[in-house]
């Protein structure tokens, strides 16, 4: 059996439904971070509210941060490896 790849170009365009001229970025960020709330409104059941924060040990990384570090593998070693250029009897940042 033959496997069969096919490449799709995606396209960098916003479909013109799509105005966020006057938007602000990061307007909700601190917010976000700090937990938010999502209500889904059903017609035939009660609405449902759930709230969600951070896991417990779960940081999030400033957009600038992340392009340099993508995923937890890649932060971690980073860390790891400044750690490893700190005194051992150095107080904790």
């Amino acid at each position: 059996m033959q496997l069969r790849f096919e490449w799709h170009e995606e396209k960098d365009e916003m479909l013109p439904e799509y105005d966020f001229t006057g938007g602000l970025r990061g307007k909700h960020y601190e917010a976000y971070r700090k937990g938010h709330t999502v209500t889904i409104h059903q017609t035939d059941r009660p609405d449902i509210v759930q709230y969600f924060t951070l896991e417990d040990g779960a940081i999030m990384l400033d957009p600038d941060v992340r392009e340099y570090f993508p995923d937890a593998e890649t932060a971690n070693m980073a860390l790891r490896t400044l750690i490893s250029l700190f005194p051992k009897n150095s107080q904790v940042i």
